[in-house]
């Protein structure tokens, strides 16, 4: 066994390699960008070496970096996590030829299943069934574009070396073809190195599920059954479980068979996921992930096993450590990827500092695998992710149980994220049936928005943003400096300014003895308020019920996170002045900090709505700016290449 391995990765994988490998005691060597120094997973690490400024594309995509490393390091072998340099066959080569061992399958492996097109083509020499397409190697475009139209639209357009919904795009119609294969190239060639493409029929309601395999060095396949992975947007998945609802005996035996078929068709060795489609009883070959998944955490909550564990002693010229038929599943279990994204804005990635995260309290039955603490930030340079959370239980609507109450804990401030669109997949009715499909996301568009909040919890809200400014003028150096509103022969009041939710709202709160207010709240309500510290929280008493709330002060702003939600409450200034823009006027923002990778307008040209305008890069996902009226651009202030700051006004448009 290896007594010192490298991670070439970072955040929540990394991590999680870490923590069996110290279990193990093997020492790891953990590898960083200049955005990284600080970061989980370099403290976790027995030692950490630099590899480069921030861009994934200039550190951890650098193979001579990484290499070298490992090399001054002593390190004996190279874990490579998922994503990065995962699935690079020039990266397991160049281990080889450094002589370090390269914790994967062999390079033949990843070069014929690394490449979509070329797996296919080898599926469909062993007769595993495929979605009618097209995995040729000529990328003409015009050729492609007659294949599409020969395959009949709608098409899905995806990325022939890489996954995770990266350079991929569904077409439905033929006019949008040109446009959606440029972007699904350009991303795919930043996400993965390689811009080529293939294209399939784009089926309307199939089912993700996706096989565990595992092989050895002594001529050893297994099967770690299933994951259903259907609940999607953009083609990246938010929940994933194991196993599969509705699944049958019979029909687990043949997809595990077929991907073993299909790993020991290329020799495989180590962890590696077999993708397949299903609709309508039928399943299709997709494509094979020659590499650890995101959501392993629920094959090992059903099996007990460690899969980073499993991949070691592989790597090490050990064999399997048990054979198929002393595998068992036992129980269900769920992970729901928790992302710093605003469902509500097209899932557009969310960047700034975590001012505040609390996360449910980890059990033998609910996980937490995260690669940040309170007071990171997410930065515009990698995957938005914050943390996965896995939760088992005997059976589906055990685990789905947990589920509920394990992301009613969550709390996050700083960023936006997705937890809301989580809380709300996992209490509808549809998915608690197992009724889903890759499409669950975008026929059910209210889970992308959460519920108004109630007109108590409102008030619970603004109750506590207006204890925590009341309790936050301190004890002062005289008299005269007290603020409590003291007024002669008057009833002793202060406004307080605030907005929740768009809805500007003055607050008036009347001070009474011992430190207690009462607040004039919307709606006629006027409790008796009174708060106390309770750790990070508040102690908020209101009409003598108590409620645990937590309470974040921000940059002009509260945070206020209650009943399994976050609000942000705004202090505003009523003497400050009016903002505006010009009337006829429209800028075009950066919604992120990002880079800009295409400019499809110039000085003087007229558009119509809707087109597009600047073409912008962030966490390997392509954001397309477009004109938000007919009119004239007036003036361009991007450059191809140039990073942009979230609010850079890029584009000055005079309306029609």
């Amino acid at each position: 066994m290896f007594t010192k391995i490298l991670i070439a990765n970072r955040g929540e994988i990394a991590c999680r390699v870490i923590a069996t490998a110290r279990r193990m005691g093997i020492a790891t060597v953990a590898v960083f960008s200049e955005a990284d120094a600080r970061a989980r997973h370099v403290q976790l690490a027995d030692e950490a070496w630099p590899v480069g400024p921030a861009p994934a594309r200039e550190s951890y995509l650098r193979i001579e970096r990484i290499i070298e490393a490992a090399r001054r390091s002593g390190a004996q072998a190279i874990h490579p996590g998922y994503g990065f340099l995962s699935e690079n066959a020039e990266f397991a080569a160049a281990c080889a030829e450094a002589g370090i061992a390269f914790i994967g399958p062999p390079v033949e492996a990843i070069r014929a299943m690394g490449s979509k097109a070329a797996s296919k083509a080898l599926m469909e020499a062993a007769g595993v069934p495929l979605v009618p397409g097209y995995h040729g190697e000529d990328q003409d475009p015009g050729l492609l574009a007659a294949e599409a139209a020969r395959i009949g639209f709608p098409v899905l357009v995806k990325a022939s070396a890489g996954g995770g919904g990266k350079g991929m795009r569904v077409v439905e119609r033929a006019e949008d073809f040109a446009e959606a294969l440029a972007g699904a190239a350009r991303e795919a060639a930043s996400s993965f190195g390689d811009a080529r493409v293939l294209i399939e029929k784009y089926l309307q309601r199939p089912r993700h599920i996706e096989i565990q395999v595992f092989a050895d060095s002594h001529g050893n396949t297994v099967s770690l059954f299933e994951r259903d992975c259907s609940v999607q947007r953009r083609h990246q998945k938010v929940l994933e479980e194991a196993p599969a609802p509705g699944m049958d005996p019979a029909r687990r035996a043949a997809m595990g068979r077929a991907a073993c078929d299909a790993a020991r068709a290329v020799g495989y060795v180590g962890a590696g996921t077999v993708e397949f489609i299903s609709e309508d009883g039928d399943f299709y070959f997709m494509e094979m992930n020659t590499r650890l998944q995101v959501e392993h955490p629920v094959t090992e909550m059903v099996t007990g096993l460690d899969l980073v564990e499993w991949q070691l002693r592989v790597a090490a010229g050990e064999p399997l450590p048990l054979r198929e038929e002393e595998l068992r599943l036992s129980g269900h279990a769920i992970e729901a990827r928790i992302y710093a994204e605003d469902p509500a804005r097209d899932f557009l990635p969310s960047t700034g500092t975590l001012h505040h995260l609390r996360q449910p309290r980890e059990t033998p039955d609910v996980r937490v695998d995260t690669g940040v603490r309170a007071g990171d930030a997410i930065t515009p340079y990698y995957d938005p992710m914050i943390a996965k959370l896995i939760c088992r239980g005997a059976d589906r609507p055990a685990a789905l149980h947990r589920l509920r109450a394990a992301l009613a804990e969550y709390e996050v401030m700083g960023v936006r994220t997705n937890l809301g669109l989580l809380r709300a997949v996992a209490a509808h009715p549809d998915f608690a049936a197992g009724r889903f499909d890759t499409g669950f996301i975008a026929r059910h568009p209210e889970v992308m928005t959460e519920a108004a909040p109630s007109a108590e919890e409102r008030g619970t809200v603004l109750a506590a943003a207006a204890m925590a400014l009341l309790r936050a003028e301190g004890v002062p150096a005289d008299p005269w400096s007290l603020r409590d509103a003291w007024r002669l022969n008057g009833d002793p009041w202060q406004e307080l300014h605030l907005s929740l939710d768009g809805e500007e709202v003055v607050l008036r709160a009347h001070a009474l003895p011992e430190g207690t207010w009462r607040l004039d709240l919307p709606g006629g309500w006027s409790p008796v308020a009174g708060a106390e510290p309770d750790g990070e929280a508040l102690r908020l008493r209101l009409d003598g019920v108590e409620r645990r709330v937590t309470v974040l002060r921000l940059e002009g702003a509260i945070g206020v996170a209650h009943a399994g939600r976050t609000h942000t409450v705004l202090v505003t200034d009523p003497l400050a002045p009016p903002g505006g823009t010009e009337a006829g006027s429209e800028r075009v923002v950066a919604p992120i900090p990002a880079r800009v990778v295409r400019v499809l307008v110039s000085e003087g040209d007229a558009v119509a709505k809707g087109a597009p305008l600047l073409v912008l890069e962030a966490m390997k996902t392509e954001l397309t700016l477009r004109a938000p009226a007919d009119g004239r651009v007036e003036s361009l202030r991007a450059a191809v290449g140039e990073m942009v700051e979230e609010g850079a006004q890029l584009v000055t448009f005079a309306a029609e």
